[in-house]
């Protein structure tokens, strides 16, 4: 367990550190950005590292988007970004089921990124949008009816989550075979607010309990995307930096590949919580804690543009 401060680092250091990672990974929510709002620093960072002639790819546990739609977002913000660097659990969902040869349909709890990129390769769906209570509960299971061609459940950041999609989710959970699939498990949404921004693992943790089982995560830090990243991006995980706002998922995506973590301020976790878990004698609390850390992306501006490009 480092948590070392970059902040804490001299120059010889800094460049160190610099030179010791050839591929970044950077979350987008809580880093990049929050909400709409750029964070100040983080395009050119970005960029930054790809004219150093660093691989950079954006893995994000939002399914809220397409590939296409937030390559729309990135540029809009100043990124130089291109869609094959884009890694986002709508399209790991896409990916994992048609890997499968899946031929059956999806019902997702989700939004409409997850069904379009179930459309782009060829998978039927149902269930996005709203489905409100328009009866009594009793009168909604009597009268309640089921697609037979259904085959498998997956789950995303739904805003028109309701106790309908809960039972109809948990009842195709029932069938045997049914494959149950979510985005993340992520507890919470980056929110410049005082209010609290329900995530994806809210959600499934709605339907897991009331379909009695356990879904697999494609996103962060689920074994499904670490295979992703080694074995179809050949990513050398000795030579990799995972960047990210959240300690249980970007952090211990990082931990988990053997990845250098770096953690932002600027988003979920806090540094009080870090040090919690650092001073914990849990082992699993332990793997949480990042090897380095920093208020936001754009602190490391400075040493970027004054690094030598090879």
């Amino acid at each position: 367990m480092a948590l070392k401060a970059l902040s804490s680092l001299s120059s010889d250091e800094y460049e160190n550190f610099l030179n010791s990672f050839d591929t970044v990974l950077t979350d987008c929510d809580g880093v990049l950005w929050v909400e709409d709002e750029l964070l100040q620093g983080s395009p050119e960072v970005i960029n930054e590292f790809k004219r150093m002639g660093k691989k950079v790819f954006f893995v994000t546990n939002n399914s809220t988007k397409t590939r296409s739609e937030f390559l729309d977002k990135f540029r809009s913000l100043g990124f130089n970004a291109k869609k094959e660097e884009i890694i986002s659990t709508a399209y790991l969902t896409a990916e994992y089921l048609s890997s499968m040869n899946f031929n059956k349909k999806v019902y997702v709890v989700g939004s409409s990124g997850m069904a379009k990129e179930l459309d782009n390769v060829g998978i039927r769906h149902t269930g996005v949008g709203p489905d409100v209570m328009t009866s009594n509960l009793t009168e909604l299971v009597d009268n309640l009816k089921l697609d037979p061609e259904v085959g498998a459940v997956a789950v995303g950041l739904d805003v028109h989550f309701s106790v309908p999609k809960m039972i109809k989710a948990a009842s195709y959970l029932e069938r045997k075979g049914t494959i149950f699939l979510t985005a993340n498990t992520d507890e919470r949404y980056p929110l410049d607010a005082d209010a609290v921004m329900p995530a994806t693992g809210a959600f499934v943790a709605a339907i897991q309990t009331c379909a009695e089982r356990k879904p697999i995560i494609v996103g962060k830090p689920g074994a499904y995307i670490r295979n992703y990243l080694v074995n179809k991006h050949k990513i050398d995980p000795s030579r990799t930096i995972m960047i990210g706002d959240r300690c249980n998922s970007d952090i211990l995506l990082g931990k988990r590949c053997g990845f250098q973590t770096l953690l932002v301020l600027s988003g979920v976790t806090s540094l009080k919580q870090v040090k919690v878990w650092k001073d914990s004698k849990d082992k699993d609390k332990n793997e949480l804690v990042p090897d380095y850390y920093t208020n936001k992306l754009g602190d490391l501006l400075p040493y970027v543009k004054n690094t030598w490009h090879y």
